[in-house]
């Protein structure tokens, strides 16, 4: 399939989206369905195991969502003069379940954050498993308080799950954008890399992830993001769950066999996972 902002690489285990859309690098509403039309393929393909998802510019990995789409709703609805809403919303708009899409995918889904990401650029990676940033001169976090909106793409969810309700409303509140120094300190990303050295460091931690096995990988994931918002005992039967999806593959039983009959550590361990 042809797409205007997406460039995929298809590398077996491993596919690489690179996202583009010069001059601005701003996310779209052309690129909401690229997304989900990308993650449609992916969905139904057993291979993959990992999604990588970088920008096409050298400073950007996605600047923030396109404020000329928000405006001109902003300016329609004083225009006609609509009322503002006066309950929660029925349903999701596109830009929060693709997040959702991201963060259930049944692969590991990284952000390689080639340069600096804000707003709704922020928010796309807050809903990948792993965010590994360059280091350098760049900005990360939600801003936009400072021209009148909130992070409306699942921002001061993920924010507060992440950090806690009084960081993330001292940082939402005042528009606080980070180094990615500053990010890294947060626990906002997972690796800061080298500017040098950073599709080198990126590739060789993906490629660790693709190694590993699969179906842990993705029950494992699975009992953290479903398990995070419920009770302890609630919690726990979605982890007995997934830890008996593991218990009934060939991976699980060969490989701790292999490591019983081996004189190696735990960590050490070099097995070829075969998702099975």
């Amino acid at each position: 399939m042809a797409f205007k902002h997406l460039t995929i690489k298809d590398d077996g285990h491993i596919v690489r989206c690179t996202i583009a859309n010069p001059p601005r690098h701003t996310f779209v509403s052309q690129s909401i369905s690229e997304m989900h039309s990308l993650l449609n393929d992916l969905e139904t393909n057993d291979q993959i195991r990992v999604l990588v998802l970088t920008g096409a510019s050298d400073e950007y990995f996605i600047r923030h969502y396109e404020v000329t789409e928000l405006v001109d709703v902003a300016e329609a609805n004083i225009d006609s003069k609509k009322a503002p809403p006066t309950g929660p919303a029925e349903k999701l708009h596109g830009f929060n379940e693709l997040c959702l899409r991201l963060e259930n995918a049944p692969f590991m889904v990284v952000a390689a954050l080639n340069g600096s990401a804000a707003g709704g650029g922020c928010e796309i990676s807050l809903s990948c498993d792993f965010r590994l940033m360059k280091d350098g001169d760049f900005h990360y976090g939600l801003p936009e308080t400072n021209v009148g909106i909130l992070p409306g793409g699942g921002g001061t969810q993920r924010y507060a799950r992440m950090l806690g309700t009084a960081k993330a409303l001292d940082l939402i509140i005042h528009g606080t954008v980070l180094s990615p120094a500053e990010a890294l300190d947060l626990g906002l990303i997972h690796r800061l890399y080298p500017a040098t050295s950073f599709d080198q460091d990126v590739d060789a931690f993906v490629e660790n992830l693709a190694s590993r096995a699969p179906v842990a990988l993705r029950s494992a994931k699975q009992s953290i993001r479903r398990g995070v918002d419920l009770p302890i005992d609630q919690a726990l039967l979605h982890e007995q769950q997934a830890f008996d999806q593991t218990m009934v593959t060939e991976d699980a039983a060969k490989s701790m066999r292999a490591y019983l009959t081996a004189s190696v550590q735990l960590g050490d361990m070099d097995f070829d996972f075969k998702g099975e």
